[in-house]
């Protein structure tokens, strides 16, 4: 309990501080400001301890010698960057540069780093040096070594990311996926070991939370490899640093880049792949643009003004011939039609389609659009494998899709929205493993669940709208929707006449007042 008080504490004092800046920078910038002091407080602090290690255990000589840091995964704090030297300097007026040199040059000793830090941000952002004074005083208040927890850091920053998110509102906070999605997209696909992937990964919360899964899981870290691709280069840097301070290693390409027009991994096929990519993107290639890209053979272009099917052909290009992931898409996506139709008829008949499951409503900070999560398997077949040390049996899944409608989910969070409990998760994941895996008993369930044969979906035009093939039963006592909407509006006429007649009743009464009053 005392841990949970002390992790409060820190959360509150740290995101009071973003009061600090207000009117003097964009409300855009306050995460970029803030993260990077929270990084460069907590490389600080974890250097300071090592240090005192170091001299406990007699090895003084080595106390300047970067090795005995990074070895045990602690980055190697240069004198120019210590707190100590930036809290002495902190009055100054040009605390800025000292800052951004401080930034600069752990991340030329550190190359783990590298590319993660702002390159001279604090400053060309033109903060005023008694706000950023102030706002260092405030960190040196947090001493994140006194907290046991591994992934203190971790935990701030995935607070902060989160609160930004959802203070940045609709349209923005495209970066953050929030972390119970996350964590049912691993939970249903299980990533143990291999190649994961992500073509849109924001600020890293896929790969982060597939590396917790396999902590929960009591796996091994090293049997997996992180390939992904961001677009906006603020970022790509948010996304390093969040690796890179959990000791992730990960291939995010060399640049920040268009995933389509700038395919940083064209060769990768992956064994799993997580991704939620903007919803509904028009615009995302020109006309004549992309119209023999290799990742589309086989299926119509996916058409410009809507990125949808353009993002669910890169997924599936990416994945090997066992390859499975979870894609987040808005839900319009489930019946588009035109060419959006031809490319989703021909993902059906290629049996690539695994699983529809339609999210609660009120999960996602930047978006009030409907979500679904759309499950990939080149391999549906009956099979035998590995899965963290155990065998697996799979069941025979050919031409089947399984449909889940879990908008009767979840529980209310910061007020305005969904997130999905523990409790919530494993009902769901149970469900979906219990579908898949031998020796597990499967039961569709009316208003949750539904396993369809390809012959249904074809009847109902290779649509995949859940609510087609899952039964929905009306147990609120409303038998005939269609009779109760004709009473209810019969009704409504009824009292509208009433009013009416009111209305002209009043109106007789003051006339004859006005009669009255005329004589």
């Amino acid at each position: 309990m005392a841990k949970e008080k002390l992790q409060k504490s820190m959360e509150a004092v740290l995101w009071d501080a973003c009061n600090k800046m207000r009117g003097s920078v964009e409300p855009s910038e306050y995460k970029h400001v803030m993260l990077s002091l929270i990084f460069l407080k907590y490389a600080n602090d974890k250097f300071d301890e090592q240090r005192e290690k170091l001299i406990n255990e007699g090895k003084e000589a080595f106390l300047e010698m970067l090795p005995f840091y990074t070895k045990d995964n602690v980055f190697f704090i240069p004198e120019c960057a210590r707190w100590a030297y930036l809290m002495k300097e902190a009055k100054q007026d040009d605390i800025a540069i000292k800052v951004d040199t401080a930034l600069h040059e752990i991340e030329v000793k550190n190359p783990s780093l590298a590319g993660a830090l702002p390159d001279n941000y604090y400053s060309r952002l033109g903060l005023d040096s008694n706000v950023l004074s102030s706002l260092l005083d405030k960190m040196n208040g947090i001493n994140l070594k006194t907290e046991q927890d591994k992934d203190i850091f971790g935990r701030i920053y995935e607070y902060f990311l989160s609160h930004f998110a959802i203070q940045e509102g609709k349209g923005k906070g495209e970066y953050y996926t929030p972390k119970t999605v996350v964590a049912l997209l691993c939970e249903l696909i299980e990533p143990y070991s291999g190649i994961v992937y992500d073509g849109a990964c924001g600020s890293g919360g896929m790969f982060v939370q597939s590396m917790k899964f396999i902590d929960e899981h009591k796996g091994n870290k090293k049997e997996i490899s992180v390939y992904g691709q961001e677009y906006t280069n603020t970022t790509l840097k948010l996304a390093k640093m969040n690796l890179a301070i959990r000791g992730i290693s990960a291939n995010l390409g060399s640049k920040a880049a268009s995933t389509f027009q700038n395919d940083q991994h064209k060769d990768l096929k992956a064994d799993f792949a997580l991704m939620n990519p903007p919803f509904n993107q028009s615009g995302w290639r020109e006309e004549n643009e992309l119209i023999d890209d290799p990742r589309w053979d086989g299926y119509a272009v996916p058409p410009s003004s809507n990125a949808n099917y353009g993002w669910i052909l890169n997924f599936v290009s990416k994945l090997n011939q066992n390859g499975t992931g979870c894609l987040l898409l808005a839900n319009g996506a489930l019946d588009a039609g035109g060419d959006e139709y031809k490319i989703r008829k021909q993902l059906i008949e290629n049996d690539l389609v695994e699983a529809i499951l339609i999210l609660p409503p009120k999960m996602f900070y930047s978006t009030d659009i409907s979500v679904t999560i759309w499950i990939f398997n080149r391999n549906k077949s009956l099979r035998t494998l590995i899965k963290n040390g155990v065998e697996v049996s799979f069941k025979d899944r050919t031409n089947k899709v399984l449909f889940m409608d879990l908008r009767r989910k979840g529980h209310p969070y910061e007020k305005k929205y969904t997130e999905l409990t523990p409790e919530d998760r494993n009902e769901i994941y149970s469900c979906f493993h219990s579908w898949q895996f031998e020796g597990l008993e499967y039961d569709d369930k009316d208003e949750f669940c539904y396993s369809a044969d390809l012959e249904e979906i074809r009847e109902n035009d290779y649509s995949l709208v859940p609510s087609k093939y899952i039964k929905v039963i009306r147990n609120s006592g409303i038998e005939n929707i269609d009779e109760e909407i004709k009473k209810t509006f019969t009704e409504l006429r009824k009292i509208i006449e009433l009013e009416d007649a009111c209305k002209n009743d009043i109106l007789s009464i003051l006339e004859g007042f006005n009669d009255g009053a005329g004589d």
